[in-house]
């Protein structure tokens, strides 16, 4: 919700749900506006109500603006019985951000697409305010540090898509280098990293779940009905009968060092997300006006002017499309596959897990090529990168391939990614493929974790070649994936693993003893 004091030229717009903080000055939650309290007498001794106190909104006993702009009548209450000299210069104008976003509804699947969000996946948004009680705050418990890459390891890479939004005053009082270095790792497990001032709606309206706190991101996402966890929700820096404490008091709780993978599906999918309210939400106590704000506030502003309003229609800046963001998880990858059937295999990948993924089937591992772990690379089963197919870094997919496996003998496959929708993949024995499946439907990657899985239980190339592959991922449902050789353009001369100074290999896929090696 918006609450906007107008002066002349001065606007506003502070966080009205909130008490103010004891920081000697006045510091507007700037960008992202959160809903107001509802009307209560002030407890004796309590902090003023941020952005609906005296000390806010009189200098001299007087008003210190001509307008105080609300967005529902709750947020009129609760003026008449914090400041009633205010009173007078309330005007009810919805809210102009969350119109913003209801009119960008309809383009959610091109947000999901900017995001990468392949069909099936969930794309689960984590978000925090700024104050010390905020899920960046943790009030000294130290849980988004742990909890950042423990979204990207014990989440199925292809099943969810994890992204993140801070509040720009967190981006302003760290820096972006140190933000950046707090969120390095799950960055290259696979986060998303959220433009705090032009993305954060558009990111909103693309989530299926939201992890937060008790600012207005969070209320802004019950508003539109996607299911809310709460990850931090200390209730001292909120007024106790304001809409959005009461929302924090009954949203459901994350708890931080609980398997994140059940709750979330709890969430998801549980009956409790459907369960109807006793008391109006978010829904209805975000704005009284929906899609009316431009037409209320330019009204609002001319009559001040005191200058005829235009006759052409108040109108809002629609939400931009956000450039695009492609995955790339540079962290290693646990694999893990079964055979299921003829041409049938399921893959679930985890980036950088802390143990062993549970779960039935063999595992291996899978690795990008400018992974930060040389040690890992060095053993993967799998080498693979993201690229074009006639970039002139890195040759053709037929010479960059053909040096991966040359570089890194123990590598069973390399496999270089060209488009949404397919790869070129090569064998230790030399043998080049091509793997396509419909653009966008999954991750090619996956598809290579399949084809490692087939060839090292033993099974030949040439069936996958006549009968096509399902790589079941999870999401979205099975991915046919056709299968087709080609001659390479730069011979490749298949290589016989040699075990670097210094290192010992256990013989696996890839290995010595691995039906992927070539004949010696």
């Amino acid at each position: 919700m918006a609450l906007a004091t107008i002066r002349g030229w001065q606007h506003r717009t502070p966080d009205t749900g909130h008490r103010t903080p004891d920081t000697g000055h006045r510091t507007p939650d700037t960008g992202c506006p959160s809903p107001e309290a509802a009307s209560r007498t002030p407890e004796p001794g309590a902090p003023p109500v941020f952005g609906l106190s005296p000390d806010w909104l009189l200098a001299d006993g007087s008003p210190v603006a001509d307008a105080l702009v609300l967005s529902h009548p709750e947020q009129l209450e609760r003026l008449r019985t914090a400041c009633p000299e205010a009173v007078p210069t309330a005007v009810l104008a919805g809210d102009p951000c969350f119109d913003r976003i209801l009119a960008a509804l309809p383009y959610r699947e091109r947000f999901r697409r900017a995001l990468d969000v392949r069909p099936g996946q969930r794309l689960v948004l984590l978000n925090s305010t700024w104050n010390p009680d905020s899920l960046f705050g943790d009030g000294g418990e130290d849980i988004l540090p742990s909890l950042l890459p423990r979204l990207t390891a014990e989440l199925p890479a292809d099943e969810y898509r994890p992204a993140a939004v801070l509040h720009p005053n967190i981006w302003h009082g760290h820096g972006p280098g140190q933000i950046r270095v707090w969120l390095d790792r799950a960055r290259r497990g696979g986060l998303a990293l959220v433009d705090p001032l032009e993305g954060w709606r558009q990111a909103l309206i693309a989530a299926d779940a939201v992890i937060g706190d008790a600012g207005s991101v969070s209320y802004y996402a019950a508003a539109l009905g996607t299911p809310v966890l709460m990850g931090a929700s200390s209730p001292d820096g909120l007024d106790a009968r304001s809409p959005v404490a009461a929302f924090v008091r009954q949203a459901p709780r994350l708890s931080p060092y609980a398997p994140l993978r059940a709750q979330l599906e709890a969430l998801l999918d549980g009956p409790g997300r459907r369960q109807p309210r006793t008391v109006p939400g978010p829904a209805q106590l975000v704005s009284s006006a929906p899609g009316e704000s431009a037409t209320l506030l330019r009204g609002l502003f001319y009559r001040l002017i005191g200058i005829p309003e235009p006759e052409e229609p108040a109108l809002l800046d629609p939400l931009p499309l956000p450039p695009y963001e492609r995955v790339t998880r540079t962290a290693p990858m646990r694999v893990l596959t079964r055979l299921l059937g003829t041409g049938e295999i399921e893959v679930s990948r985890y980036a950088d897990p802390r143990s062993e993924p549970a779960g039935d089937g063999d595992a291996h591992t899978a690795v990008h090529e400018d992974t930060l772990d040389p040690d890992k690379r060095e053993l993967a089963d799998v080498i693979f990168r993201y690229g074009t197919a006639d970039d002139p870094r890195y040759g053709t997919p037929e010479e960059w391939t053909a040096e991966v496996l040359a570089r890194h003998p123990y590598c069973a496959l390399a496999a270089l990614v060209t488009d949404r929708g397919g790869c070129t993949v090569r064998t230790r024995a030399g043998v080049l493929l091509r793997l396509s499946g419909a653009p966008a439907a999954a991750d090619p990657a996956a598809y290579v974790s399949a084809l490692y899985a087939w060839l090292a239980a033993g099974k030949a190339w040439e069936e996958l070649a006549a009968g096509g592959m399902t790589v079941r991922t999870g999401s979205g449902g099975p991915h046919q994936v056709s299968v087709t050789p080609f001659t390479p353009v730069t011979p490749f001369t298949p290589v016989t693993p040699v075990t670097p100074v210094g290192m010992t290999h256990p013989g696996g896929p890839g290995g010595p003893n691995s039906p992927l090696t070539p004949p010696s």
